[in-house]
Formats: structure tokens, sequence, C-alpha cells
């Protein structure tokens, strides 16, 4: 199974951040990531009552960007919020952003 890719803390761009948390479901999976951990892509399907399809499109949005990783195990693909790297690139932002209320968005 191929590894998908993820961008280095270097090529990480606020404006690609600031787009992939833009929207409200995305918004919804990176909270639930942080508040629960790591979780397999259809645990969102059923949780927020969405396609697998369309939360794959939006875990590939919020790899892209930089803000979650993504590990392989098996056949199963397990995702964490990259805390550290966007920390350090973008100091409070992630804490600002889980701290949103969720009737806000």
């Amino acid at each position: 199974m191929r590894i998908p890719n993820h961008p280095s803390i270097e090529s990480i761009r606020l404006s690609r951040v600031l787009h992939a948390l833009s929207d409200p479901n995305r918004l919804k999976i990176v909270k639930s990531i942080a508040s629960r951990g790591e979780e397999v892509c259809t645990y969102y399907s059923y949780e927020f009552n969405i396609s697998k399809s369309t939360v794959s499109h939006h875990i590939k949005t919020l790899r892209e960007s930089g803000i979650i990783r993504v590990r392989v195990e098996g056949s199963q693909h397990f995702y964490s919020i990259r805390t550290d790297d966007l920390n350090n690139k973008f100091p409070g932002l992630m804490d600002v952003v889980l701290s949103a209320d969720p009737e806000s968005y």
C-alpha cells in the first residue's frame, strides 16, 4: 500500500492551512482528531453522516495542507494532527482553531 505524501514543515503555508480549515466538515474532523486521537476514515463518515468519498476528499485536503499526518497500518489509515509542526510554524493557531465554538461554523 502506498504511503501518502506529507508536506515538509518548510512548505506548509498559512493560506493553505486556513483554506483547509474553512470547511465546517474539515474543522469537525480536525476537532475530533484533537479530542479523540487517531481514528480511521470510516469513523468520520459515521460520526458526521457524510459519505466515505467525501471524508476521503476532506482528509486529502487536510493532509496536503499540512494539518494532519496519515499513518498506515495494514489496510487501515490512521489520522493525527501535526501539532508540533503547526505550533512551531504558526504559534497559537491550532489553539484558537480548536477552541472555536461549533455553533460558529
